[in-house]
C-alpha cells in the first residue's frame, strides 16, 4: 500500500439547502423535469431498475409515480 496516499472525505448538508431551492421550485426558476428520463408507474418498478442497471433506452433516471 502506498503510504503517502491520503484519503478525505465529506458530506454536504444539502438538508441546508432543501428550503431555498423548493424556493426556486415555487417561483418557476428551477425546473427538474429533465432530470427523469424515464417515469413510470410503481407497478412497473422492477422494469424500470433492470433498465437502469443496464442502461436500456437511454435510461439514466427512473422515476416511479404511485397507484400505477
Amino acid at each position: 500500500m502506498n503510504k503517502a496516499l491520503t484519503l478525505r472525505g465529506a458530506q454536504q448538508h444539502g438538508h441546508r439547502y432543501i428550503p431555498q431551492i423548493l424556493e426556486h421550485m415555487a417561483r418557476g426558476e428551477l425546473t427538474t423535469e429533465h432530470l427523469a428520463t424515464h417515469v413510470m408507474p410503481l407497478a412497473q418498478g422492477p422494469r424500470g431498475y433492470d433498465m437502469f442497471k443496464n442502461k436500456e433506452d437511454g435510461c439514466v433516471r427512473a422515476v416511479f409515480q404511485p397507484g400505477g
